[in-house]
């Protein structure tokens, strides 16, 4: 008995960043494993993070530090949009994010695009912590491609939000100009969107890009910002906003603080809202006004 609980203490998973780099959790229990057509799916326990979502052997979401990723893709652009009522999100199948945005009045509907059936399964049985407003009368579940969504659809959005993986595989397409041209298309006059994209100490090519497509898509204001994530490559993440019309930056602090009486957060306020943008790294601005300018 006793050597079996030694070993159960003793297993770890690791994620590994490259032939250099690599980051280890140590396990309590193996909670689900499965393979869907797209990916291999693992929900695991752990001792320091809580319940932990795993795609191809890539951390996605734990239940210790997801605030700071789900609060930030979300909020900042939904109090940057003045009154957003119908918003697009796409990927985030734990539903951190969804969860995130129903917290808004105004929002009216969340079209939230997802395309393994299983994730979303998966986390709603052993992540209830994230995925417990997916049920939400306000959220219309659509189990299809976001790219093909976004290049097919009739709809018009005041937000949309791109909660994807790493640019691999099926997501890799998340990542091109075609698909931000069409996130444009699907966007109202004064419409906002908002990806994951990266860390700009391993990505920065990568977030440049994104910027570049942004502009040629026809977005006026693009803005990365960075934070803190202790379980993604580096500990240092980014999401990229482009704008229509608004600036995040121009938003009343005093509005959010209001509005902030009647949601919860645990990272995000007003004095983050606008600090997020104003501590931009250096290398970070001067990479992106290259190809701004």
């Amino acid at each position: 008995m006793n050597n079996h609980n030694n070993f159960k203490c003793n297993i770890w998973f690791t994620e590994y960043h490259n032939n250099n780099i690599a980051l280890s959790i140590r396990v309590k229990d193996i909670l689900y494993m499965d393979k869907s057509e797209f990916q291999e799916i693992e929900i695991i326990d752990t001792y320091d993070f809580g319940k932990v979502l795993i795609l191809d052997n890539t951390f996605q979401t734990t239940e210790r530090d997801e605030f700071i990723y789900h609060e930030l893709i979300s909020h900042i652009p939904l109090f940057t949009h003045p009154n957003p009522k119908n918003v697009l999100v796409i990927g985030g199948g734990d539903g951190g994010t969804v969860r995130e945005v129903v917290k808004h009045k105004s929002v009216e509907s969340v079209d939230f695009v997802e395309l393994d059936r299983k994730v979303i399964e998966a986390c709603k049985k052993y992540m209830p912590k994230l995925s417990c407003e997916m049920d939400n009368e306000k959220v219309n579940i659509i189990i299809t491609d976001g790219i093909k969504y976004v290049a097919e659809t009739d709809k018009k959005y005041d937000v949309i939000i791109i909660d994807c993986p790493d640019p691999v595989g099926p997501a890799k397409g998340l990542f091109e100009k075609e698909f931000y041209k069409n996130v444009f298309k699907c966007l109202n006059d004064e419409g906002i969107m908002v990806q994951q994209s990266e860390s700009p100490l391993y990505n920065l090519d990568l977030i440049q890009n994104i910027c570049r497509y942004l502009k040629e898509a026809g977005f006026k204001i693009i803005m990365p910002y960075t934070y803190p994530m202790p379980t993604y490559p580096s500990g240092f993440w980014s999401f990229t906003l482009a704008s229509k019309k608004y600036n995040p930056l121009d938003v009343d602090e005093e509005k959010i603080r209001e509005c902030l009486k009647d949601i919860e957060t645990k990272y995000y306020d007003e004095e983050v809202h606008k600090g997020i943008f104003l501590a931009t790294p250096k290398f970070l601005k001067n990479a992106i006004k290259k190809v701004l300018e």
